[in-house]
């Protein structure tokens, strides 16, 4: 009850990593764990809470093999920012060079999504840190104009690939391992997964400023072509991938990632690596 009370204390109201409310509500109800424990405050756009929740048990020194996990439930909660929290059991508040650079790193792969790393709190049972705080991490603070992944085709397709480029280097290794296991292991029917390749196929074309028709999708997968055109229907109907008329030939249709699928491919694909 008396950590109810002190969460409705902030709850209410848009929520700062500095005010006093939260830090207290975080020393009472996580300082004093003996092992370290991540959770992550999910914020609206106008920084009221959305969710508190606690993802990781373990060491944070594992947290770069978790970064899928954190914005795919972002984004299934609409979160605009999120506070990262964990404790230090050791009773030591500073942040390690390990929890600066899994900061850096989560906001990072945050700014290109357009959800902001606001702050980092560590916490112990009497203090707390914010790694902001440290002048060694810098919040991205989204704007209106400051989306960078956009629902078109093209070179500008919304892949911020001047800043990171991680993200198609990774899908097209990934592209090339399968097709090196297939070359070397052959049976395409024990390990396809043709609406995988699919959406790395569509990925990497936008990526790459390039347009991709129907049948060449259809082909570039392991599946028979009539195969590949249902699982194509498919990926429609589940809304990953959209057809698109050719303006100059009507009886050709290119294919796009829909919005949620782009984000969701560049967030996988950025630390497909880890």
């Amino acid at each position: 009850m008396l950590l109810e009370g002190m969460r409705e204390e902030f709850a209410s109201l848009p929520i700062s990593p500095d005010c006093p409310n939260l830090l207290q509500y975080l020393m009472a109800s996580m300082g004093a764990l003996p092992d370290e424990v991540l959770r992550v405050i999910f914020l609206d756009s106008a920084g009221h809470l959305i969710a508190d929740e606690q993802l990781q048990v373990g060491s944070l020194r594992q947290l770069a093999l978790y970064p899928r996990a954190i914005f795919r439930r972002a984004m299934e909660l609409d979160a605009a920012g999120l506070i990262l929290v964990h404790n230090h059991p050791s009773g030591n508040p500073n942040p390690s060079e390990s929890d600066i650079a899994v900061t850096q790193t989560l906001s990072e792969i945050g700014r290109s999504l357009d959800i902001d790393i606001v702050d980092h709190i560590v916490v112990t049972a009497t203090r707390t840190m914010r790694v902001s705080s440290l002048n060694m991490f810098q919040p991205h603070r989204p704007t209106e104009s400051s989306h960078v992944i956009k629902d078109s085709v093209g070179p500008k397709a919304g892949y911020p690939y001047d800043r990171g480029p991680a993200a198609l280097e990774n899908a097209r290794a990934v592209r090339e391992r399968r097709k090196f296991r297939s070359a070397l292991i052959g049976s395409p029917e024990l390990f396809g997964e043709p609406s995988w390749e699919m959406l790395i196929e569509v990925f990497i074309q936008e990526a790459e400023g390039v347009k991709i028709a129907v049948n060449t999708l259809c082909r570039s997968s392991t599946a028979t072509p009539s195969t590949a055109l249902r699982i194509f229907n498919k990926l429609c109907e589940a809304r990953l991938l959209v057809k698109v008329s050719d303006p100059n030939d009507g009886r050709r249709h290119f294919v796009q990632l829909t919005l949620r699928a782009r984000k969701s491919l560049y967030a996988y694909f950025c630390v497909e690596k880890n």
